[in-house]
């Protein structure tokens, strides 16, 4: 979010997880049972479960909740099967949105979300529509004040792909493709150099900068989707001042 301090934002989005911990222990166990499903319920042999897992720990979740999804969704223990649809649209101000979501119930949750769009004056668009704007890539982020050299010389090591340091706060990302973010992760937490918060997300070519009136609008639409109880995961190209939030 060039203009605008990332680690902020970051901060933000955590901040407002932990208001509703409930909720999201909620998202991460369905996050889980997903995975599980789609690729068993080994860790080692399962990128995408490792990666559900590591954020359940981070989040503090109860051993026994990670164990038991992960037994709902292999089958030893009766469980819920969700599909992952995927919806895109374009919040006010012309900024993309992306909004994927896990759920049981499909009409339920396209309702939910169309209602958000429209509430706060954006629209629900057909697939496909701002999808080409961004790309997937794992980001592993380290707060301001962090070890510059240490942090660049261990990612270049790891075989990350960029480095990029923040100017308005000196907040760190080290950038790397999805396919390679858990084995630069690893190598980074070998190193010493454990990221204050990682994960593999969607990330805008572009952003759009967005000030006043549009910018709160953008805001509260952004929240009431993420409020959503079947959204797991919302991006967009909105480059938003700290007074939005």
């Amino acid at each position: 979010m060039a203009g605008h301090s990332k680690w902020a934002n970051i901060q933000h989005r955590k901040g407002k997880q932990d208001a509703v911990r409930g909720r999201m222990f909620t998202k991460l166990v369905r996050e889980i049972s997903v995975a599980a499903r789609s690729g068993g319920g080994d860790i080692a042999g399962n990128p995408r479960l490792r990666l559900a897992v590591d954020k359940a720990v981070a989040a503090s979740m109860p051993k026994d909740n990670i164990e038991r999804a992960i037994k709902k969704a292999t089958g030893e223990l009766e469980g819920v099967n969700y599909e992952e649809p995927r919806f895109e649209g374009y919040a006010p101000g012309g900024v993309a949105v992306i909004v994927d979501c896990m759920t049981d119930n499909r009409q339920r949750t396209v309702a939910d979300v169309r209602h958000a769009f429209n509430k706060f004056g954006g629209n629900l668009g057909t697939d496909g529509s701002v999808a080409f704007m961004f790309h997937r890539l794992g980001v592993l982020s380290y707060a301001p004040g962090c070890d510059e050299d240490k942090i660049t010389e261990a990612a270049i090591e790891a075989g990350a792909d960029d480095i990029q340091v923040n100017e308005d706060d000196g907040s760190i990302e080290v950038l790397t493709s999805a396919d390679n973010y858990q084995a630069v992760k690893d190598a980074m937490d070998a190193a010493g150099c454990p990221p204050d918060e990682s994960e593999i997300t969607f990330r805008a070519e572009n952003n759009i900068a967005v000030e006043g009136d549009t910018a709160i609008a953008v805001a509260k639409l952004l929240d009431r989707l993420e409020d959503l109880d079947d959204v797991q995961n919302v991006y967009s190209n909105a480059d938003l001042p700290p007074e939005a939030w």
